[in-house]
């Protein structure tokens, strides 16, 4: 008798601690597979390095990969605390198409009923994004910026073919700049909400693993 494959892993990666753990303290009872949190460490150098030698192990060499955290907004209105689904994540070494944008949004919207979620294209920076910057980034089309996602699906998929998505929690914004990430501590909701999200993430992950009729 063949027995069922074993279901494919999530590898799920961010870069700082404190959102690391965030993610950590979440609730993980609601995993359709095998699960692992990945701390890549600042920037887009530090993202590429590290996703790649993970997704060199056997046990994730198939793994989907979703890119969270912290990010800064660009369009006027938006607020820390609300949610961006990338549609896609763009940088200077290539554009990342995501996978499953709408149902991430959708079960954003179930986990954290109340909280405003963005789409749209999700950028690059090598450093952080400051002032009349995050101006020049919106003219592109971009809604927000990040320094590790755009470097992490393009990891991923340079790895092997895979499902791919970025979902990225508004700490600062045009109107709300902050002085340092340090301030994140200081108790703003965007640390509540980046550990609220794993329920959406195992949903689309579970969606990944039905069967395609």
């Amino acid at each position: 008798m063949t027995g069922r494959p074993a279901p494919a892993p999530l590898l799920i990666a961010c870069a700082l601690g404190i959102e690391h753990l965030a993610l950590r303290s979440g609730d993980r009872s609601g995993a359709g597979g095998p699960v692992t949190v990945l701390r890549t460490g600042m920037g887009p150098r530090a993202a590429e390095r590290s996703v790649t030698r993970v997704l060199d192990d056997p046990a994730l060499r198939t793994a989907a990969v979703l890119a969270t955290g912290f990010c800064a907004g660009l369009a006027p209105g938006m607020h820390p605390g609300d949610l961006v689904v990338a549609e896609e994540t763009r940088d200077p070494d290539g554009t990342t198409p995501c996978v499953g944008t709408d149902l991430l949004v959708k079960e954003l919207v179930r986990a954290l009923p109340g909280r405003t979620v963005h789409t749209g294209p999700l950028t690059g920076s090598d450093h952080v994004v400051r002032g009349p910057e995050r101006s020049d980034l919106l003219a592109t089309g971009a809604i927000a910026v990040d320094m590790e996602s755009a470097a992490t699906l393009l990891a991923a998929v340079r790895a092997g073919t895979r499902p791919v998505a970025a979902v990225r929690v508004v700490v600062d914004a045009p109107e709300h700049e902050l002085v340092r990430i340090g301030t994140v501590r200081g108790g703003i909701s965007a640390f509540r909400v980046l550990r609220a999200v794993l329920p959406a993430f195992f949903e689309w992950h579970r969606s990944l693993l039905l069967p395609r009729r």
